[in-house]
């Protein structure tokens, strides 16, 4: 109901609306990867961690690939609240101004732990890295008839500030380091030619431009899965990758 019919060049244009794009293996990983395209503000919510339901939570990141003028995104409260006020702020819809919506732009990333109140709002592509579960428990729908799920979130909701963007590390010429967590890693390349290290989960996901994996053309939108072991191809440029593995 969110979603967007402009999809390129990402993935040709759609006559119907199209939400988010979800890139499956033949095996279960541990990461899953998602472009996201909005038109409307998507539900605020809230995952839980490792455990709480069921044995994988949902930890994700953001990187925000294109933002129309006046684009935002939540990310937990513009001050800290208590988990009582909550839970009547989520039953009156006065969450929606608690939480804290910030502009974004192409090129930021943004790291969402489980436990962090959020929403995504319209006009934004955005490619999702996260832990390869699917529990999400809503707060707020904007009065949609979809269920809600106050009290599972009230739970486990972090109730303060959000630090807010990333801010990218250099490793190398045009290598950056957006994201360490005990669930994923996450760097950015714009690479001439690299040849990674093998890695479990490891996937490149090509954001702009197109390039090769080995003898393998890639282009904007795709999404490769590397051995985990043994010689790894070459990637070669000029695209922008996404570079996401799961640490041992």
């Amino acid at each position: 109901m969110w979603g967007a019919t402009r999809l390129a060049p990402w993935f040709p244009d759609s006559a119907q609306p199209i939400g988010e794009a979800w890139f499956l293996a033949e095996r279960d990983l541990p990461l899953l990867v998602k472009l996201i395209f909005t038109s409307q503000r998507l539900s605020v919510q809230v995952h839980p961690d490792d455990g709480e339901d069921g044995p994988r939570g949902k930890s994700e990141m953001w990187h925000i690939l294109a933002a129309e003028p006046g684009a935002t995104i939540a990310l937990g409260f513009r001050e800290p609240i208590t988990r009582d006020h909550l839970r009547e702020a989520a039953r009156t819809g006065e969450i929606e101004r608690l939480i804290n919506w910030m502009p974004v732009k192409a090129g930021e990333t943004y790291f969402t732990a489980a436990h962090t109140v959020h929403a995504i709002g319209a006009g934004i592509v955005l490619c999702e890295i996260q832990q390869n579960s699917d529990v999400t428990y809503r707060l707020w729908d904007y009065g949609r008839d979809r269920p809600l799920h106050v009290e599972q979130a009230a739970a486990i909701a972090d109730l303060g500030v959000h630090p807010g963007p990333v801010q990218p590390v250099a490793i190398a010429e045009g290598r950056e380091l957006l994201v360490r967590s005990k669930h994923f890693v996450t760097e950015l390349l714009r690479v001439g030619q690299f040849v990674p290290a093998a890695q479990k989960c490891q996937l490149w996901i090509c954001v702009e431009g197109s390039g090769m994996i080995g003898a393998e053309a890639v282009r904007t939108g795709e999404v490769w899965l590397l051995p985990e072991s043994g010689e790894q191809p070459m990637v070669r440029g000029p695209a922008r990758f996404l570079r996401t593995w799961a640490p041992e």
